[in-house]
């Protein structure tokens, strides 16, 4: 089965645990042993019963509770072991997944929807979990039953067992049939369940703004039609199912009749005895479970190979970001940045940025200034390699960024964003992101320089604050001194504070300049604003417009210049006088 489909991507995970599913394996073979041992019990017992023989009766019970607490011990075993590699495999599984989305460029995330990579994370590898000890717990036992029970039944009369299998060719076409029509249901069933929950997901993001805008009829309707869609996907594999085990039991009943008509047969031409057709009878019976757990694990194992299929996609996803063979580490810098001859599109044919060059000495401000869709966010991603150039390329302290490592680059660069993104956690988590084992007193530096110890110290738990998902407790001004403060714990050589205050009010504005001010001391920073007040004292103004830089200079030199940075003052400061 593994080599026939995508299961077959599973194998060296599998392998990994090698070692415990053999154990799993072992335990199997003894268990499955104990099957046809149960049949001859069954008929010894019938024959002692017709007999009347009370002694030989009561030592067969004695050696029936052995072989069944024997069997119970070995079933034990097959399935802890067995549970315990398919976990651990399922584990190893979701790390390396959500690892190799740790690689994956911006562009991939600016497109994949969270909704589905969080179900291919959680329900598509449980189920891979599931179906892996269903094979090794469930499916290969009961094939090893059904081989050592239905040899058990040639042994005692082998006319009445091939008699008994003719229907057998016609249940497996059958099986086979509805397996592979459910997998083509599960898949649908699946991508309409990771549209539903991705709907979800935005919305519950977006709450706010849908409650702005009265909009939660529109969404209700919007989430009942996807639902509704996932609800008969979903419906159409149950269908499926449910007309299968219709189809098979009926198969399985028509078995059992036409088997006591050629029991009869066989005992009325003395090639069995009636005890001889009990024990037999014993092991149909014990065919009934291996055949049901062959016939629904294989409808699972579609549904599960769906999952495989999924999961095994996003690790075929290549990153766009890749470190050279031989990258060095980034240590020690000054902090002094070039851009040469720069050019950068998102698109072929369509450049953001064109023929950039810059060049910023440690201790320089650099602002960038322009109208939406200039080019300036743009620019800064290029600095950490959140892209990479087209054309020419960037230095730190003369070094192309292309030929040191990722982390030890981005490690250089401390990034203050328009929207504080804050994680689930505690205050001194958030400052210290990224840290596993950090020093209390460097978090509360980093918070003072930032202008919020104060704040911090009048929480509940002072640092020790849990925030919430997003940090939905705290004001804006509060997140983004956050935000200040787990750059500057970093101590970074190059700040990039990107729109750090124009969502704030004014007094919260007032805070946040004092700490930005305080942190750009000594480092080489860039800075992209609209409100120009903000950008007052930097070393050097950049106005971009349509990818390319227009003007550079001070921001007196740009004013005198009276081109496009004036006319953006001279619109800013009409509009704060009205």
């Amino acid at each position: 089965m593994l080599s026939q489909s995508s299961y077959r991507l599973l194998i060296p995970h599998i392998l990994k645990e090698a070692k415990t599913i053999a154990i799993a394996f072992a335990c199997t073979i003894g268990f499955t042993t104990f099957w046809p041992i149960m049949a001859w019990l069954a008929g010894k017992m019938a024959e002692y019963v017709g007999r009347g023989d009370l002694d030989s009766i009561i030592s067969l019970a004695g050696l029936s509770a052995v072989v069944f607490l024997v069997r119970g011990f070995t079933q034990y075993g097959q399935d802890t072991f067995m549970a315990k590699a398919a976990l651990q495999i399922a584990f190893d599984l979701r790390i390396l997944v959500y690892a190799h989305l740790q690689t994956l460029s911006l562009n991939y995330f600016q497109l994949a929807k969270t909704g589905d990579l969080a179900y291919r994370l959680t329900e598509d590898v449980d189920r891979i979990g599931e179906v892996i000890n269903k094979i090794f717990h469930q499916f290969i036992p009961s094939i090893l039953q059904l081989i050592v029970v239905i040899a058990y039944m040639f042994f005692v009369n082998w006319q009445l067992t091939i008699a008994t299998l003719t229907i057998a060719p016609l249940m497996a076409l059958l099986i086979t049939w509805f397996g592979n029509k459910l997998l083509e249901l599960t898949r649908k069933s699946q991508n309409r369940v990771s549209n539903l929950s991705s709907l979800l997901t935005e919305v519950i993001s977006g709450i706010r703004l849908v409650q702005a805008f009265a909009a939660e009829e529109y969404e209700i309707q919007r989430f009942r039609l996807e639902a509704e869609k996932t609800r008969k996907a979903k419906l159409a594999a149950e269908k499926n199912r449910a007309l299968q085990y219709v189809v098979v039991g009926f198969l399985e009943a028509m078995s059992i009749i036409f088997l006591f008509f050629l029991g009869g047969w066989q005992i009325s031409l003395n090639n069995m005895t009636g005890a001889d057709f009990i024990s037999y009878l014993t092991a149909v019976a014990l065919l009934i479970d291996p055949i049901a757990i062959t016939t629904s694990n294989y409808n699972e194992f579609k549904q599960g190979e769906a999952s495989v299929e999924r999961v095994f996609e996003l690790l075929q996803i290549k990153p766009l970001i890749v470190e050279k063979p031989g990258a060095i580490e980034l240590e020690n810098i000054e902090g002094n940045v070039e851009y040469r001859h720069v050019s950068f599109s998102y698109s072929p044919g369509k450049k953001v940025l064109e023929d950039i060059n810059i060049t910023a000495k440690k201790g320089e401000i650099i602002a960038l200034v322009g109208a939406s869709g200039a080019g300036k966010s743009t620019l800064v991603n290029l600095l950490p390699r959140f892209y990479d150039v087209d054309e020419g390329e960037i230095l730190i302290d003369g070094i192309n960024i292309k030929d040191v490592t990722l982390k030890s680059l981005r490690q250089q660069i401390g990034i203050v964003p328009q929207e504080t993104n804050l994680f689930s956690g505690t205050i001194a988590e958030n400052i210290a992101f990224g840290a596993t084992n950090f020093d209390m007193e460097e978090v509360e530096k980093a918070a003072m320089i930032a202008n919020a110890h104060e704040f911090i110290c009048h929480l509940p738990q002072g640092y020790y604050t849990y925030v919430g998902e997003r940090g939905v407790s705290l004001s804006g001004g509060q997140r983004q001194r956050i935000a200040i403060a787990r750059a500057i714990f970093r101590k970074p050589k190059i700040l990039i504070l990107d729109e750090a205050t124009s969502a704030l009010d004014s007094e919260s504005e007032v805070l946040v300049q004092e700490a930005l001010e305080r942190i750009m001391k000594d480092r080489t920073v860039f800075v992209i604003a609209h409100r120009l007040a903000t950008v007052r004292k930097a070393t050097r103004i950049l106005v971009l417009e349509k990818g390319r830089i227009i003007e550079s200079g001070t921001h007196e030199e740009l004013l005198r210049l009276n081109g496009r940075y004036a006319a953006f003052h001279a619109q800013q400061f009409y509009h704060q006088t009205q």
